[in-house]
């Protein structure tokens, strides 16, 4: 078992610590206390507690066990005036108090401080309507390349069936994190929250496409629905809608007249512009530089065939979205420019698909500084399809600049709910840390940002709204070697740029200034 916290991940197996980017030397009984001390963190641990776990009863002088506590305390960064994480509560005993995520693994596996840890997932309790998840369908054409177009499949259908409000649909995003695994339905179920497993195949050979889906109960593990599509490769929308409506009337036969005609949207008449389309969507999913490049170049490719492919103009526009908030602009007012032209192109070519608006929320909130039109966008894409997590996100981001932080995390948690195994919920729980941080509750946004930092450790603003926190905390030390870490990154970073930022609130403005003044953040007269 390994336990991450902070800076730190405790490996039990291998007997070891890891802080920062390497192994502290810890002396096995400091260790032994350590270990007794995380796994019991739940409650006070008293002093015999303490002697008989790691000493086995034998006698141990106060003056002794404070000293391997101190030293404890040392190797992970705290101290006994700080308290942070062990504190010790007078005439009572000590607890660990730092919030922990709990990792499982083999006793080999590497520790590694640039990627994203693993995350335990948790027990969801299932909605008070029909819920479902759409598994990855596995692709069984000759081609291993043309997994893009399986993957792009499932999602259209996931789109298909979160319109119908009567349904609670999981988020493409969590659904994927299942990709290639063996299934276990009854644990999917557990894990995201559903009762109903949606999964199939996909094998496209030619100019025929084959598709297959069967529609599992997991509350009885039994099939309740299955069935096979063929058609030429032109059929493919109207082989999506059959699936697609076959799992609604399934699922709940009242829902199925009004919720399947809802469910059946054909975004392109062009096959090659949508197959351009899934390509983009597919680099895009890869959240590199190269990904962001070529995912533009595709919806190029896929507009160029259909000028009136609103979706794809939308998602162009939202790659530049994903290109600032990893620090990938190269021009900053070309690319602006750009993708304004892209969003208000989508926003007038259709008005009334949610994935449209979602995308324009984002770029309009974040890419373009004007969250009022970003929250408006994104409170009419929920009105059309209020499974749809992205709109969800950027709903909250857009309070959030707005200033209506409780309202923030309210989008934010729904959006979490919607894909609670989403490999990107370091984006939302980056959201949640500015709200928590606006609203003055600092120890609630660092464990949102510590918990963002450890999916995505290279996501800036997980980075510098931590770094803001621990400043406004108190923890000076601590930001301050934030935001060294911070500048090596991101040396152009000045408290001037807080000016340009989508922030409506004065205070809000202010607070964020003085945060990065504490922590050092280099200042060109803000």
């Amino acid at each position: 078992m390994r336990y991450l916290f902070e800076n730190c991940v405790f490996d039990t197996d291998r007997r070891e610590l890891h802080r920062d980017a390497g192994i502290v030397a810890i002396a096995p009984k400091v260790f032994d206390l350590l270990d007794y001390l995380i796994r019991n963190r739940e409650r006070v641990v008293s002093k015999d507690d303490l002697i008989n776990a790691v000493w086995n009863g034998r006698s141990v002088s106060d003056e002794a066990l404070t000293t391997r506590l101190n030293a404890a305390r040392n190797a992970i960064g705290d101290s006994g005036q700080e308290q942070r994480l062990i504190k010790t509560l007078p005439r009572k005993g000590f607890r660990f108090v730092g919030p922990i995520l709990q990792a499982q693994g083999p006793a080999g596996a590497p520790i590694a401080n640039d990627r994203p840890m693993e995350h335990p997932r948790p027990v969801l309790a299932l909605p008070d309507k029909p819920s479902i998840a759409v598994l990855p369908f596995q692709n069984l054409s000759d081609d291993p390349e043309q997994e893009y177009f399986a993957d792009g499949m499932v999602e259209d259908i996931i789109t298909g069936l979160s319109r119908s409000k009567l349904l609670f649909v999981i988020s493409r995003n969590s659904s994927f994190t299942y990709k290639g695994e063996a299934v276990d339905i009854k644990r999917i179920s557990r894990e995201l929250g559903v009762r109903y497993v949606l999964e199939g195949s996909v094998r496209k050979a030619g100019r025929r496409v084959r598709v297959t889906g069967q529609l599992i109960d997991a509350s009885t593990d039994t099939h309740i629905w299955a069935d096979r599509f063929d058609g030429e490769l032109e059929d493919i929308f109207d082989l999506q809608d059959r699936l697609t409506s076959g799992v609604i009337g399934a699922m709940s036969p009242q829902l199925e007249r009004a919720e399947i005609e809802r469910a059946r949207r054909k975004p392109t008449e062009s096959l090659q512009a949508y197959d351009y389309y899934l390509r983009s969507k597919f680099s895009i999913y890869q959240w590199t530089r190269e990904g962001s490049v070529e995912a533009l170049r595709m919806t190029k490719l896929a507009i160029s065939l259909d000028p009136a492919f609103a979706v794809a103009y939308a998602s162009g526009a939202n790659i530049f979205g994903q290109k600032k908030g990893f620090g990938w602009i190269e021009d900053a007012a070309k690319e602006r420019a750009e993708s304004r032209q892209l969003v208000e192109r989508a926003v007038q070519l259709d008005q009334d698909d949610p994935l449209v608006l979602a995308h324009a929320a984002h770029v309009y909130s974040y890419m373009l500084g004007e969250p009022e039109t970003g929250s408006a966008l994104a409170a009419r894409a929920i009105a059309l399809d209020p499974n749809l997590a992205m709109a969800r996100l950027w709903a909250g981001w857009a309070q959030v600049f707005l200033g209506n932080h409780d309202a923030a995390i309210e989008q934010f948690s729904a959006a979490i709910r919607l894909s609670p195994v989403d490999p990107h919920l370091f984006i939302p729980q980056t959201g949640m840390a500015f709200a928590h941080f606006f609203a003055e509750r600092y120890e609630e946004a660092l464990s949102c940002a510590t918990s963002a930092i450890q999916r995505q450790p290279n996501f800036l603003g997980a980075q510098r709204i931590l770094m803001s926190s621990l400043a406004m905390a108190g923890r000076t030390a601590e930001a301050r070697r934030a935001c060294d870490a911070i500048l090596q990154s991101d040396p152009a970073l000045r408290i001037s740029g807080i000016k340009s930022s989508p922030f409506r609130r004065l205070e809000d403005v202010e607070k964020l200034g003085q945060a990065w003044r504490i922590a050092g953040v280099p200042d060109d007269c803000f």
